[in-house]
């Protein structure tokens, strides 16, 4: 597989585990060599640096960078947590997606990988007239879907690749967030599932475990999710 310079990061629901996989993606990628930085499309609920941009460079073991003080890669941060172009618009601001573009563009030309973080779900509206999946089909970013063995992921990964394929995003993989708490048959059902949709819907990107994060702490043992890039 050919690496992309952006790839969006998107869960099939918000509290999914988006953020914590663009973390180990970013590290991951890093500690193989490919220089790696992670952004955040929008972040509300939040005040001065993302918080998502925050947990980013904990899980990459490392320190906040100039870029992100300067809001580079997170130009818009929101007080209220709620969909994007509500919380905007309750501080009198709009999102521009042209500064999203700059950002990104100016991100590609330092590092060889962009991970670009989106906000929710596929549909979640940044403008009152644009939704993420409408900026994704025109950037043509190729996309990495998080979702999970809990009840109700069947039903919105299925959504969500349908989606992608009406629009003709490429997924390049689905990450799944295998929760430690959720019943084992329904863990192998559901993934079963997914990579039978992945193909069903002419996808050929690949899924990718996510064990719970302190499995991995306790183990000393990061993800190597680098590798699936290159099987």
């Amino acid at each position: 597989m050919t690496l992309a310079k952006v790839y969006c990061v998107c869960g099939i629901d918000t509290d999914i585990g988006k953020t914590i996989a663009t973390g180990l993606l970013a590290r991951s990628f890093s500690e193989n060599g490919i220089k790696t930085v992670t952004q955040k499309i929008v972040q509300t609920g939040c005040v001065g640096i993302s918080e998502d941009i925050v947990r980013h460079r904990q899980l990459m073991g490392i320190e906040l960078l100039p870029i992100d003080y300067s809001g580079l890669t997170c130009p818009y941060v929101f007080r209220v947590p709620c969909s994007p172009h509500l919380a905007a618009r309750l501080e009198g601001l709009s999102i521009d997606c042209q500064v999203l573009r700059k950002n990104t563009a100016e991100l590609m030309s330092l590092y060889d990988v962009v991970f670009l973080e989106g906000a929710g779900g596929l549909a979640v509206p940044l403008t009152e007239d644009l939704t993420l999946l409408d900026y994704l089909e025109e950037e043509a970013h190729p996309l990495i879907l998080v979702t999970s063995s809990r009840l109700g992921s069947i039903n919105h990964t299925l959504c969500a690749l349908e989606l992608a394929r009406y629009r003709k995003i490429d997924i390049t993989a689905i990450i799944y967030n295998r929760l430690a708490e959720t019943d084992p048959r329904i863990v192998e059902d559901s993934r079963e599932v997914f990579s039978r949709y992945m193909k069903k819907f002419g996808f050929s990107g690949t899924i990718i475990d996510m064990f719970p994060l302190r499995s991995y702490e306790e183990s000393g043992i990061m993800p190597t999710f680098y590798k699936h890039f290159f099987t």
